[in-house]
């Protein structure tokens, strides 16, 4: 193969690789329940008159799985953090003890479990039209590479390798939304 033919489908595997990368980082905002910081990525807080995210102006622990505690840096922070938390609309009531935040987790109703499978479902449907997206990109330059005079066998088998690039990446985008499902469903 032509070293354009190797570059297109190394840059192919390496958009596709960041197709899944989102989605997993999608998926980390989507709670299942167990309460973790990630739930908190999301959160900014206006820090002198700056969008500073959550995890820079306090430190966030899990004491346990439905708990959430936020340990402002700064003491003066403390309803700031509250009110941006409040703002973000998570789902989340925010109680101030006066030295921290604590967050309770509330347990997942049946129909909340639903509506985040849905949610998943549309994040991985998302991924996978990034991943057809550069399937089509990657086989437009191929086509070029074919009239400028590149082999139609070179171009054949370069279009193949991009599908089978293109099915791997969609099935692991399906492994990544049935484990996200069954920990939504799981009780």
């Amino acid at each position: 193969m032509t070293e354009e033919i190797e570059f297109i489908l190394d840059s192919t595997e390496e958009s596709m690789n960041g197709s899944i990368a989102h989605l997993e980082k999608e998926f980390l905002n989507i709670r299942a329940g167990k309460a973790s910081p990630a739930m908190l990525g999301s959160v900014f807080v206006d820090y002198y008159g700056s969008a500073t995210p959550l995890s820079q102006v306090s430190k966030i622990s899990v004491p346990d799985a439905r708990t959430i505690t936020l340990q402002p840096f700064e003491k003066n922070m403390l309803h700031t953090i509250e009110k941006a938390i409040m703002v973000a609309n998570i789902g989340f009531n925010p109680m101030n003890n006066g030295d921290m935040i604590i967050i309770s987790v509330p347990p997942l109703t049946e129909d909340r479990r639903r509506e985040l499978a849905k949610q998943a479902k549309a994040e991985a449907e998302d991924a996978k039209i990034g991943v057809r997206n550069v399937r089509k990109d990657a086989n437009s330059d191929i086509k070029k590479l074919e009239k400028e005079g590149t082999s139609e066998d070179i171009c054949k088998s370069a279009e193949e390798e991009v599908q089978n690039l293109t099915n791997i990446f969609i099935k692991k985008i399906d492994e990544l939304l049935a484990a996200k499902e069954a920990e939504i469903m799981k009780v």
